[in-house]
């Protein structure tokens, strides 16, 4: 919860703190932020690698948080003395931390439970508490900078970090005593100077795709698939039965990158149409700004991880155990029904091109399901196949997933973008919007096969 509310406060007020303060223009800006809300789970890569050969997923966790706080420290200073350099180190630090966070989190929190099956019924709720924080974040940050100034909305996103940071400290000895092997023994100082090393290098590169993004989007698809080409030459070194696991798990990763295009959606395409056509209050009572739709998502996700929880486990009681993949499909079904309902609503606009908040509420309550479904039942399904020695590098896999689906996504709707000079109209509305909506829609009952095929394709990978 820390880290949702910390993170996401601070993304939310980060779009006017470089259009205000730092005076960026509006296509450098939503370079940044997207890059922000991507690249972090890009580094997810050195976040696993450091965790499985140097410090250990506890250490990692620990380092992390603490670098989250000297992050939004840097952008604390950078609001107070409208310093480019010093918010660009900020978020680059942030992103970083970000990256070795990800991996490392599931890893530690799967050791908390006593059996796989407690886990993967328990981490959707998990998902949630993220979520929580994520609500809190963009629903109450802007507010806050009203009265507190951005240099206060990143000191209090700067608290929030050294609160985990503080809990990790804590709890060191019981989270030590029920981790791996290389979280229980002591780190080398050959080890340390690999990891110092290996963060200054990502540290700097991160700040160099932040100053120079046009550059910085090439790296994200290199560093994304130089990833997944290390792990396919691990599989060529691996046993047969531990090949046949490490494949399945590139499966998933395709599904899920596939998926989390349409998630990308929200911060993009979504978010553009709801700032142009959303007008009114929620149910006529609940004030809501047309670029805070956004927050309707985390909303959802909250209520979505208990539920899906309490279903599967009721399912499970019954001797019905869908595959993950299965259950990306029925994610995917989901997708469908939000995106169409979405293009029926662009569709049918009328003349004074607005559509109710409502609406917004109801797609948004379809992609959280199928969100909260793949984004955790896929880093469970990861952690349960994944050979041990590469098990933290496994779940990075997920985050480069995340990376490339985010840019992928982005660049599929600029499709959609209008001229400043150009009117919106009901016409305009119906046939961009409608056409670009319906054809993600038509590609998401698509993706319900594919992700049925995959399910049996990685059954039978398993029994083997």
């Amino acid at each position: 919860m820390a880290f949702g509310l910390s993170f996401y406060g601070v993304m939310i007020i980060l779009t006017r703190f470089f259009l205000e303060d730092l005076k960026y223009n509006e296509s450098d800006t939503m370079m940044i932020v997207g890059a922000f809300s991507s690249v972090g789970p890009l580094f997810a890569i050195a976040g696993g690698f450091i965790a499985d050969k140097f410090l250990g997923a506890y250490r990692s966790l620990t380092i992390a948080y603490f670098s989250f706080a000297a992050g939004y420290l840097l952008l604390v200073i950078g609001a107070n003395t409208a310093s480019v350099g010093m918010s660009l180190a900020g978020i680059a630090l942030a992103s970083y931390s970000r990256g070795l966070m990800s991996p490392s989190y599931p890893s530690i929190f799967k050791r908390t439970f006593d059996s796989r099956e407690s886990f993967e019924k328990c981490y959707p709720v998990n998902y949630s508490v993220n979520n929580v924080g994520a609500f809190l974040g963009q629903y109450l940050f802007p507010m806050f900078v009203v009265v507190i100034g951005f240099k206060g909305g990143f000191a209090l996103s700067m608290a929030m970090a050294v609160l985990a940071f503080v809990i990790f400290i804590v709890l060191r000895k019981p989270l030590i005593g029920i981790g791996a092997e290389i979280d229980q023994a002591p780190v080398s100082a050959k080890n340390w100077a690999a990891f110092a090393l290996v963060s200054i290098a990502m540290i700097a590169l991160v700040f160099y795709m932040f100053s120079n993004m046009k550059v910085g989007q090439n790296f994200v698809y290199a560093i994304g698939a130089a990833a997944i080409f290390y792990f396919i030459s691990l599989m060529f070194k691996a046993s047969r039965e531990d090949t046949m696991k490490m494949l399945t798990i590139l499966i998933m990763t395709v599904l899920t990158t596939a998926f989390f295009v349409y998630y990308g959606q929200m911060m993009t395409s979504m978010t553009m149409v709801s700032i142009n056509v959303m007008r009114g209050n929620l149910f006529g009572f609940i004030p809501i700004a047309p670029e805070a739709a956004m927050a309707m998502n985390p909303l959802w996700c909250m209520v979505a991880g208990p539920v899906i929880t309490f279903i599967f486990s009721a399912l499970g009681k019954r001797n019905i155990n869908p595959s993950t993949a299965t259950k990306v499909a029925f994610a995917f079904v989901l997708t469908a029904i939000a995106f169409a309902i979405l293009t029926l609503a662009v569709k049918n606009i009328g003349p004074d091109v607005t559509i109710r908040p409502e609406i917004f509420l109801v797609i948004h309550f379809f992609q959280a399901f199928a969100e909260v479904i793949v984004g955790s039942m896929v880093v469970a399904f990861i952690l349960s196949v994944a050979p041990k020695h590469i098990e933290n590098f496994s779940v990075s896999l997920f985050s480069v997933s995340l990376a490339l689906s985010g840019i992928v996504g982005a660049v599929f709707s600029t499709s959609i973008a209008l001229s400043k000079d150009q009117k919106l109209t009901q016409e305009i509305v119906q046939t961009v919007y409608g056409g670009y909506f319906s054809t993600l829609t038509i590609l998401a009952v698509v993706m319900v096969g594919v992700a049925l095929l995959a399910s049996r394709l990685i059954h039978k990978m398993l029994d083997e």
